[in-house]
């Protein structure tokens, strides 16, 4: 598995991020039955400025929130509640790339401390999440919503970490 990460926001640095996300990424794809050698994500590790400028330039919402995912290829499924298409392993060419990922430190930080809950432990649920995003799962409608939440309690728990919601 690829993992290409832009740190833009020194507070980052000191968050372990290289290693959660290796271990999120890995067990997400473990847990979805893919080779994660197969893939390649990138990811953007930024302020809350940074990321209020990307919600409002693709999503029209100008404030901050804690991540965003881009998919490089449309995945959903047609009906809600359905199993997304999942990408087709290939373990002769290169990574497939699936798409970018941002994330913000101002908002993931304040997001865990009011929660109650380890940054390592927020911050490795929302990687997850985000990387769901990429492989066509959302939580727009309700069925689809509750497929996505069990799967990223299920992929938490593999990590030790307990049901987010």
């Amino acid at each position: 598995m690829e993992i290409d990460i832009l740190i833009e926001d020194p507070a980052w640095e000191a968050t372990g991020l290289d290693a959660l996300a290796s271990a999120a990424f890995r067990a997400t794809f473990t847990a979805l039955d893919l080779p994660a050698a197969c893939f390649s994500v990138s990811l953007l590790a930024c302020d809350d400025d940074r990321i209020a400028a990307l919600n409002s330039e693709f999503r029209g919402k100008a404030t901050p929130t804690n991540v965003l995912s881009w998919p490089a290829d449309d995945r959903a499924p047609a009906r809600a509640g359905d199993m997304p298409t999942l990408p087709a392993p290939d373990m002769s060419g290169p990574p497939l790339a699936l798409g970018d990922i941002a994330i913000t430190f101002g908002v993931v930080t304040r997001e865990a401390a009011d929660a109650g809950k380890p940054l390592d432990h927020h911050l490795s649920h929302l990687l997850v999440h985000g990387l769901l995003h990429l492989l066509g799962f959302d939580h727009i409608h309700d069925a689809d919503a509750d497929r996505m939440e069990s799967l990223e309690t299920a992929i938490l728990a593999r990590l030790g970490i307990a049901d987010p919601y």
